[in-house]
């Protein structure tokens, strides 16, 4: 059945119009029993009859592929499987063919290894060079490879996985992203730390910079309203006349000294976290992925949360109120006790579920859309769709949570400028709609939106240099 296989293939591709036909024909062939159906007992006989079975693999293909969720596969959840598993092997076929002849050998497969972070020496990658040629060339042109892959669900591919990396590279000053993926290579070899660096390095630059932005955001959430209009101008106005140029970069200290434990934490919360939700460990739904990166980010966020509010108060704060961060602590603590460093930690917890999940959903479609249009000869989107889809994805997430946003801003400054009757986060969002309408609680977004594209850009531009000085590859 293995020689069948090579002949239905031999001349299709995923995209060709013969594709099609050679598909019906493998789906006939591994349809014994002729219901219109393969299910996993069928593929697992047909995959053996190939020589090709894989602990797993049917029962892989048929989850994946299995669209009404009817435990099989009709002809046309079979063809549109092998169309987009063929895509992705021919996305990697062209990767690992360097000088883009058509044909990949044994120098190309280890220099492949090599960037991915394995080390092996010329005589093993002859022999995974052996493992799918076909012909005897010592060579593995797209038909070999497509022939011997099209039946494996491999996911995950590395290539993909390293160019659409997004939250360790774009940094926005919010981290209430998703964390990255990393591949099993990069945990082995260490790129995975090299790579949280280059991100923690890249956002502390790009919070400095966008830092006066998000000085004048804090001041209009906290301090504009119907009866005290603040504008982006007013904003910069007031700040320089109480404390000078320099005060626009106050609260700038902490809010990248939080960067490093936050994203610690984050990474090893995450990994922990899929590994109670997935017995596959690194195989991870994207509803699984979406519930990790939610409980890692709300994990995150309990341990530095004390950091949130002294960046707050050190935004806010006037000339000579604080000497600095640790004066700005134990003034706190001595007035207000423990629990004021925990002021407005429900609204914050609330916003990571609608931030995450509209930043994963808004990138994972704008990433599979790329992919399934535009990917011909690479994985890579380039420089300006990464920036794109990162900046997309993020705004839409922040619009989600914003109001969320504000009154966790609210509740932190509020003891500071009220120190009785302190409403709780309900009671607060009431008090600002009635008052201010329900565009009171988006006080503030304009200088949240300008500061997206610069701090995006500067983050890829600081990250990229960073990966080159730490010796990543690309």
């Amino acid at each position: 059945m293995y020689q069948t296989l090579r002949t239905l293939l031999s001349n299709a591709r995923c995209w060709d119009t013969d594709s099609k036909r050679s598909y019906q024909d493998l789906f006939e062939r591994l349809d014994t029993n002729k219901d219109g159906k393969v299910d996993v007992a069928e593929l697992r006989e047909g995959l053996k009859a190939m020589g090709i079975f894989r602990q797993g693999a049917a029962q892989k293909i048929v989850s994946s592929g299995d669209q009404n969720k009817d435990g099989c596969l009709d002809f046309n959840e079979f063809t549109k499987y092998l169309k987009e598993h063929e895509k992705k092997l021919w996305l990697t076929f062209k990767s690992l063919d360097k000088n883009d002849d058509g044909r990949i050998d044994s120098s190309e497969i280890q220099q492949s290894l090599a960037e991915l972070g394995i080390g092996v020496s010329g005589e093993d990658a002859l022999k995974i060079l052996q493992s799918m040629d076909i012909d005897g060339t010592m060579m593995v042109d797209w038909n070999e490879w497509r022939e011997h892959f099209l039946l494996c669900p491999a996911h995950n591919l590395e290539e993909i996985i390293r160019y659409w990396k997004h939250s360790s590279v774009l940094d926005i000053g919010d981290s209430l992203a998703i964390p990255d993926e990393f591949t099993e290579e990069e945990k082995s070899t260490g790129g995975w730390w090299k790579q949280l660096v280059a991100g923690a390095v890249a956002g502390a630059v790009s919070r400095t910079g966008t830092a006066p932005l998000d000085r004048v955001k804090v001041f209009m959430q906290v301090h504009s309203s119907k009866a005290n209009r603040i504008s982006l101008l007013g904003g910069f106005k007031q700040m320089i006349a109480e404390g000078g140029v320099t005060s626009l970069w106050r609260g700038n200290g902490i809010n990248v000294l939080k960067i490093a434990p936050e994203t610690a934490i984050k990474f090893m919360a995450y990994e922990q976290y899929k590994r109670l939700l997935s017995s596959e460990g690194a195989k991870i739904e994207t509803h699984q992925r979406f519930l990790a990166g939610s409980l890692a980010g709300a994990t995150a966020q309990t341990t530095i949360y004390p950091m949130e509010v002294l960046k707050t108060r050190l935004t806010l704060r006037k000339t000579g109120q604080y000497a600095g961060m640790f004066d700005c602590a134990k003034k706190i603590l001595r007035k207000e006790g423990v629990k004021a460093f925990y002021k407005g930690y429900v609204p914050n917890s609330l916003g990571i579920l609608p931030y995450a999940g509209i930043d994963l959903a808004v990138y994972e479609t704008l990433k599979n859309t790329w992919l399934a249009h535009y990917a011909t000869e690479s994985a890579n989107p380039g420089v300006l769709v990464l920036l794109g889809c990162g900046t997309i994805s993020s705004t839409c997430g922040q619009l989600a949570s914003y109001p969320l946003a504000l009154v966790r801003t609210r509740m932190q400054a509020q003891a500071s400028l009220e120190p009785s009757n302190q409403p709780s986060m309900s009671s607060l969002m009431k008090k600002i709609v009635a008052k201010d309408g329900v565009f009171g609680l988006y006080r503030g977004i304009l200088p949240n939106f300008m500061k997206v594209i610069p701090a995006v850009s500067i983050s890829y531009v600081v990250y990229e240099y960073m990966k080159s000085g730490l010796g990543i590859s690309k």
